[in-house]
This record gives structure tokens, C-alpha cells and sequence, in this order.
């Protein structure tokens, strides 16, 4: 279920503040607000309180929920910092009006800094010697000679020995001052991110062993400029010790010889001017310090907290967004099906599920090195297809995937009889999932690798049933996972997944716990309540008896009972989206238009002859009588796309086999803020570089395309000893007339070279199926990468086209940085 950030309901500010923000009207976020503290949850809200809201949708209350959390932690942060400064008797109604008025967390730490509670500093111990009226005496009166008016400040007994420690002291209170002016640091802030940049070098000694980082050995670029993978990629260099990461004010390289812009604004804003006058030097020599040692640092630290905050933001979006598009990827439906998880020392593992998903068989068959029982392997295979009706044969795409898939072929030639269509699917997470408690309460009997073909079958049948038993993060749709703040990760996966799973809706009688406690309104309890009642008595026949489960509220009820369908109940309207509290306008609608509920369900003709403002009465608008009558036309109707498969190209087994020009049929696996990857059937993903994904400009590749789609797409270079394969969704390009054209590389990060999970849930530190440490699992249509990415440092640079890819892609030299 979802969470709104805990504490009071906003003020009318706060919904005045968020209504801006998502352009809607005040009201909107008002009564949105009510009914998320009142515990509904954003499914709920976006389908069934349409009126309430003016129909927000389910993308909007998303960001409405999480600026919520944020502006409400701000209002915590606001009161303790009030508190704070009030029980210090430093309070005045001027310094309550800027805190109130501050509308950033950041620019409420940049007026509490002078209140906040610190450690003894130098300028503590300064003012304790009494050495402010002497720092107070020259910032006021630059005529005063520095020397002379610090000798009447020396006084051993309070640590101040002479002239030159009375000067020391006075300057750290003024540096002090200096930095904590809220809103100087807040311009000088402003001023460095919009022109400074970040700037990397290798550490000495370093450069062997962090060659995947070799992109960053000398590099600088614009804080505004750095696209998320690029800078999450050197903060995994700086955390590997590899690179040096140092935020440059300016973008200008060339030394200063005189103050920087940033001394002079700090002088002008203390009236700080060198005229000659005594005491100008030391002001400016003060103003310099307080910059170098404290200012900069600083804001150096804002600025990388930035850097990782707005990377974060992008990853995590990429990430919630292809996970979306492979949750709702069209589902193969309730088929019978042969499950393979191909190995090859180990075997492929073999399982068939009925219709349902329940598991009817299972088999190890060895056909592969170093047994190569392949005629004996096409026996079994050919004899559970027969003995159980085996319609679909799921392929996972792991070691031994194009193996296996041969041998699927065959057994498809041999026997045409059994009518058997393969399909290579995505494996992510299937070694999370069998290896996890939920698997062996699931499937007690079955050993863990065994867990993995039954899930490599059902997931065809129904990847969204199947994913949600799986740790949204081991499915491997990200990039940079690891280096991702793990609450924001888990919070935006976590409502991805309620999304999906409420918008096509849960058949009670067959959904399993996991998939159950995505619904909304349900939690962990509730599903396994739910279970152990329909376990106990049987399948639901009304959406009314889920009242008789234990715990099962009025308000539960009321989250819970649209998203939930009863096939084949005592009520056709239970298996729609069709809220029970909404029947009694189905009633009206029946008695409009004559006749029973069973003969107008599916009647088009009739029901778009209907008049939907006829049936708006005060409890139900417009908008509900229209969803109403929409269901009605096309009841349960499943928003995922229809089932169809990539034609892998005959003859295309290997990267070898690849030739540039060559046009081949491909499954996007992945797609991150460069590109896209498409699995053409080699055991490599192909890189198509966003440059070579439309003829127009593309701002984002998910515009072009997602994670399952289908695509026809060009080769147009192969780098055999890297495993490299560019690719172009630009059928009409010819490959030679863009290796003309193309311009010097760009670092753009990420890539892979045997197929990986990216981001997966092993490959910490390493290359995701790229080379380097970590394993995982590609994504749809993919095979697993694993550490067999074979980057060799030593390996020949490509050249020609693929070349400019790589380079634009930042892999020339190896993706930085390990999981995209």
C-alpha cells in the first residue's frame, strides 16, 4: 500500500505550493491530501475518485504523494530549527519571517547555520578572548592599522600571546561570519552550479587496475551538463579509490590572477574594498581565506550532494519505467507450458506448468557439452509436451540460451504435431526467486534449480503474476543500482509494481500471496488471510464474501474490492473493474436500457447508445458513469499489449554470424538515458546509440522505445574481440554514409558486452554482464552476461562506425562504473 509522509495535513500553503507545482487547482490537491491520510491509497484515488479529484491520474498523484513527503519533512525541519533558535533566546520576528519564508531544505540550513549547535571553533574561541570588537573594528574602519589595534588585544592569560594571534583570532570570526551569511551562500551556490563543473583525475598508480574508469582519468565537464549515468559513474570511481572528484567554481581553466568573481562578491557584500587604506590587505588576504578554506568547501560538498541527488532522480525514473513496461509486457495467457533453464555442465532444467501455472513436470536433460544427449534430450522434451498439452516452450536467457533454443527448433521441426511455439523470455531475478522462502513454501517439493524453470514458464504466462514474487531490484532494469539512496529506490519500485498490478486488476480465486499483497488496500496479512480462507472454503463466488476474511475491514473492502475479479461468480459484475459501490448505477443503467445484465454486457451498440450524464447523481459523476459503461462494453479488459514473439533470423546464432547491413527482428531489453539494447538473438545485446534511434531529435530514448518491444534494426558494425554489436533503428541508413559523418566521440557511459543484468542484484562493483565482477541477468528477450563479458585491457580498438558508438557511448574504454 502506499505511504504519505507521516505528520499533520498540510497547511492551505502547502496545497496552494503543490497545486502550482503540478498545475492544477488548489481543491484538486486539497481532497487529494484528505484521502491519502485518510488511508487510500493512489490506485484507489485515480480509479475510483475521479469527481473528487477532477481526475487526477495515477502519474500526478505519484508526484503530488512524494512532494507531499517532502514539503511535510521540511515543515518537520522548519518547526525543529524554530524550536531550536528559539530555546537558544536568539529569536527575533525578523529571523522567524526568513525561516518561514525559506522554501528549500537547503536554504533552511543556510539561515539555521549561524544558530546550529556546533563543536568549539576557532572563532568560539576567539570571541571567548574577546576578539570580536577588534574583527568588528576593522571591517567597520579599514583605516585602523591591523598591527596596532591588535596589540591592545593581547592578553596571555586568554591564549592571546601577540598582535600576529589576536589578528588570527579576529580573522576567524570574520571567516565564520562570512560563511554563514544565508544569502550570499545561497547566490555563491546558485552561481557556482550554473558555471562551474566537475572536474576528475586518475589517482597515480591507479590507472591499471581502474582501466574501466579510463574515460574520467582526465576529464571536466559542467555541473549542468553531466547527464546521471556519467556522474554516478565517477562517484563509484571516487568510492573505488580510482578517481579524484573536485567541483571547479568556473569553467575557465585558466589561473586568476587577481580576486575571483566569488572574493569580489564576498567583499562587496561586507563593503569590503582595497584602497590602500591599513587595513584593506588583511581584509581582502581575510576575504581569500575565508573563501579558499571554508566557502568552497562548502559549497563543494552542496554541489556533489546536488550532483547525486538530481542523478539519483533520473536513475531511479529510468529504472521505475522500464520496470513498468516489463511488468505490463503482454502476457501469453493460460496456456500449458514448457519451462527451460538451459546450463550446460549442469543441464538444462526442464519444468511444465497447466494452464493455471501449476507444476505437472519436471526433467533434467543433458544436451549440451560435455554429455551432448541430444537425441535423448528431444525424447523427453517430446514426450512431457505430449503427455501434457505443452502449447508454449519458455527459453530462458541465460548460459546455453541459443543452445537451447536450437534444440527447441528441432524438437519443433521433428514434431510438428505438438503445434509448440518457443519464446526466449527474461530469466531476471530467477535465481532470486528460487532461492527465496517464498519459492520453498511455493514449491517445497522441487529443488531450488528446478524453482527456476517453473518460473521461467509461468512468467510467459503472466510476467506481472510472476515478477512481483521477486525483489523489485533483482529484476535488472536500472542502472547504477547500487549507488542508489535504497529507500528512494524501493519507494518508487514499490509503487510501480501497485501500479501495474492495480491497473490490470487480480483474479482472487488464483493469485498468489505475493501478487495479492500489491493490491490495494491488501498488505502482507491481509493476502495470507485471503489464501488461507479460499484454502480453507473454497474459491470466492462474490466479491462480498472477501468480508468473511479475517481482518478484511469496511476500508480494506473499499481499497480492495474493484481491483479484485471473481471469473465465473455468482455476479457478471464481480469480474469487472466495476466497484460494488458503484452496482446500484448498473441497476439504472440495466433498467435504461432493458432487458438483464448478461445481455448487455459486451453490447457496444447498446451501451454507446446511452446518454452517460442520464446516470449522474450526487454520489457518482460523470467520469465514473463513463469508466462504468466503458467496462461494461469490454468487462475485465486487460490494458497490457496482445502476445506476439521476435523472429530470430535463421542462420543468426552467434556474433560471427552478424554482418553490417544486415536487418534483423530484436527484443529491447533495456534502455538507459544513451540508448537502447536490443537481444538480435546473439548472446550480445546490441547497443542503438540515441543518435541512432530516429532521424529527429530524441530527448529521451524511452520516447522511441521500451523495454519488450519488438524493433527491426540495422547492424551496422561488429566488433568481434570486444563483443560489440552498433546498432540503428534508421533502417534506411546506410552504414558506410554514417561512418562518414560521424564526429569525434562523446562520452555518454554504458554499455555491455556479453548480455547482463543491469543494475541486477549481484553485480556489485564489477560490470554487469560486461567483464567485470558481477553477474546477473539481461533483460527481456536477453541472456545472461555474467562475468563472461570478456573486456580485456589489451583488447583492439574498434574502428569505423561502431567506433563513433562506442565513443558517443562511452565504451571505447570499457563502461565505467560496473551495474548501468
Amino acid at each position: 500500500m502506499s505511504q504519505t509522509a507521516t505528520g499533520k495535513a498540510p497547511d492551505n500553503a502547502l496545497n496552494v505550493r503543490i497545486a502550482e507545482e503540478l498545475g492544477v487547482r488548489e481543491r484538486q490537491v486539497q481532497v487529494a491530501v484528505e484521502l491519502l491520510d485518510g488511508g487510500a491509497t493512489v490506485p484507489f484515488i485515480a480509479r475510483y475518485r475521479k469527481e473528487a479529484t477532477g481526475a487526477l491520474d495515477d502519474t500526478r498523484l505519484r508526484r503530488l504523494e512524494e512532494r507531499l513527503r517532502y514539503l511535510r519533512e521540511m515543515e518537520e525541519r522548519r518547526a525543529a530549527i524554530l524550536e531550536s533558535i528559539r530555546s537558544q533566546g536568539r529569536l527575533d520576528e525578523a529571523l522567524e519571517r526568513q525561516i518561514r519564508e525559506a522554501d528549500t531544505k537547503a536554504r533552511l540550513e543556510d539561515i539555521y547555520l549561524p544558530y546550529k549547535p556546533k563543536r568549539r571553533t576557532k572563532a568560539m574561541i576567539a570571541r571567548e578572548a574577546g576578539l570580536e570588537p577588534l574583527a568588528d573594528g576593522l571591517l567597520g574602519d579599514p583605516t585602523r592599522d591591523p598591527q596596532a589595534a591588535a596589540q591592545a588585544f593581547v592578553d596571555p592569560d586568554k591564549g592571546v600571546a601577540d598582535a600576529a594571534a589576536a589578528l588570527d583570532g579576529a580573522r576567524s570570526i570574520l571567516v565564520e561570519r562570512f560563511g554563514e551569511d544565508a544569502d550570499l551562500i545561497g547566490e555563491l551556490r546558485e552561481r557556482m552550479w550554473t558555471q562551474g563543473r566537475l572536474v576528475a583525475k586518475v589517482r597515480e598508480g591507479r590507472e591499471e587496475a581502474g582501466a574501466k574508469f579510463a574515460d574520467y582519468f582526465d576529464f571536466a565537464e559542467p555541473f549542468t551538463k553531466l547527464p546521471s549515468h556519467r556522474i554516478l559513474a565517477m562517484f563509484r570511481g571516487e568510492k573505488e579509490e580510482v578517481l579524484d572528484l573536485e567541483p571547479a567554481p568556473e569553467a575557465d581553466d585558466a589561473e586568476v590572477s587577481g580576486p575571483t568573481w566569488y572574493e569580489r562578491r564576498i567583499a562587496g557584500a561586507f563593503g569590503i574594498v582595497d584602497r590602500g587604506r591599513p587595513a584593506d590587505r588583511w581584509l581582502s588576504e581575510t576575504v581569500r581565506w575565508a573563501w579558499r578554506t571554508r566557502i568552497l568547501v562548502h559549497l563543494g560538498i552542496d554541489l556533489r550532494t546536488r550532483l547525486r541527488q538530481e542523478a539519483e532522480d533520473e536513475a531511479v525514473r529510468v529504472f521505475a519505467a522500464n520496470l513498468r513496461d516489463l511488468l505490463l509486457a503482454a502476457p501469453a495467457g493460460t496456456r500449458a507450458t514448457m519451462g527451460l533453464d538451459p546450463g550446460l555442465r549442469t543441464g538444462v532444467k526442464v519444468a511444465v506448468v497447466d494452464a493455471t501455472g501449476k507444476v505437472v513436470d519436471t526433467a533434467t536433460i543433458y544436451p549440451h557439452e560435455p554429455r551432448r544427449k541430444w537425441d535423448e534430450s528431444l525424447a523427453v522434451l517430446q514426450g512431457l509436451a505430449a503427455k501434457h498439452g505443452v502449447e508454449l516452450v519458455a527459453i530462458g536467457n541465460g548460459t546455453a540460451s541459443r543452445e537451447t533454443d536450437k534444440l527447441a527448433g528441432d524438437l519443433i521441426r521433428r514434431h510438428p504435431e505438438l503445434n509448440l511455439t518457443k519464446i526466449v523470455v527474461s530469466e531476471a531475478g530467477a535465481s532470486v526467486y528460487s532461492a527465496s522462502e517464498y519459492a520453498s513454501q511455493e514449491l517445497p517439493e522441487l529443488d531450488v534449480s528446478l524453482r527456476g524453470a517453473v518460473s521461467i514458464a509461468r512468467r510467459l504466462q503472466d510476467p506481472l503474476a510472476e515478477l512481483v514474487k521477486i525483489d523489485p531490484k533483482s529484476i535488472g532494469v536500472g542502472q547504477y543500482q547500487h549507488d542508489l539512496a535504497e529507500a528512494k529506490l524501493s519507494r518508487s519500485l514499490d509503487a510501480v509494481v501497485e501500479d501495474c498490478v492495480n491497473a490490470v486488476g487480480v483474479d482472487v480465486n488464483t493469485a498468489s500471496a505475493p501478487l495479492l499483497t500489491r493490491v490495494s488496500g491488501i498488505g502482507e496479512g491481509l493476502a495470507a488471510g485471503i489464501v488461507a480462507h479460499r484454502e480453507a472454503n473454497g474459491p470466492f463466488r462474490t466479491r462480498k464474501g472477501l468480508k468473511d476474511v479475517a481482518r478484511l475491514g469496511p476500508k480494506a473492502f473499499e481499497q480492495c474490492a474493484g481491483f479484485l475479479r471473481i471469473p465465473g461468480g455468482d455476479d457478471p459484475l464481480d469480474a469487472s473493474s466495476v466497484h460494488p459501490e458503484s452496482y446500484p448505477v448498473v441497476r439504472r443503467i440495466i433498467d435504461a436500457a432493458g432487458g438483464d445484465l448478461g445481455s448487455l454486457i459486451g453490447n457496444g451498440k447498446v451501451l454507446r447508445s446511452l446518454r452517460p450524464a442520464d446516470f449522474v447523481d450526487e454520489a457518482f459523476g460523470l467520469p465514473t458513469v463513463t469508466d462504468i459503461l466503458s467496462e461494461l462494453e469490454k468487462p475485465g479488459r486487460d490494458p497490457r499489449p496482445a502476445f506476439r514473439t521476435a523472429a530470430f533470423a535463421d542462420g543468426v546464432e552467434k556474433l560471427t554470424d552478424l554482418r553490417p547491413g544486415m536487418v534483423l527482428e530484436g527484443v529491447v531489453t533495456n534502455v538507459a538515458a544513451f540508448g537502447a539494447f536490443v537481444d538480435v538473438g546473439v548472446h550480445q545485446d546490441g547497443l542503438v546509440h540515441i543518435s541512432a534511434m530516429s532521424k529527429t531529435f530524441v530527448s529521451d530514448p524511452r520516447d522511441v522505445a521500451k523495454p519488450g518491444d519488438i524493433v527491426k534494426v540495422r547492424v551496422l558494425d561488429v566488433d568481434v574481440p570486444r563483443k560489440r554489436i552498433s546498432l540503428t533503428l534508421r533502417l534506411d541508413e546506410d552504414p558506410n554514409e554514417r561512418r562518414e559523418r560521424s564526429g569525434p566521440g562523446r562520452r555518454d557511459g554504458g554499455g555491455r558486452g556479453d548480455r547482463g543484468r543491469q543494475g541486477g542484484g549481484q553485480g556489485q562493483g564489477g560490470q554487469s554482464g560486461q567483464g567485470g565482477q558481477g553477474g546477473g541477468r539481461g533483460g527481456q528477450g536477453g541472456a545472461r552476461g555474467g562475468s563472461r563479458g570478456s573486456r580485456g585491457q589489451n583488447a583492439p580498438q574498434p574502428g569505423g562506425a561502431l567506433a563513433d558508438a562506442l565513443r558517443r557511448a562511452g565504451l571505447d574504454k570499457g563502461l565505467p562504473g560496473g551495474d548501468r
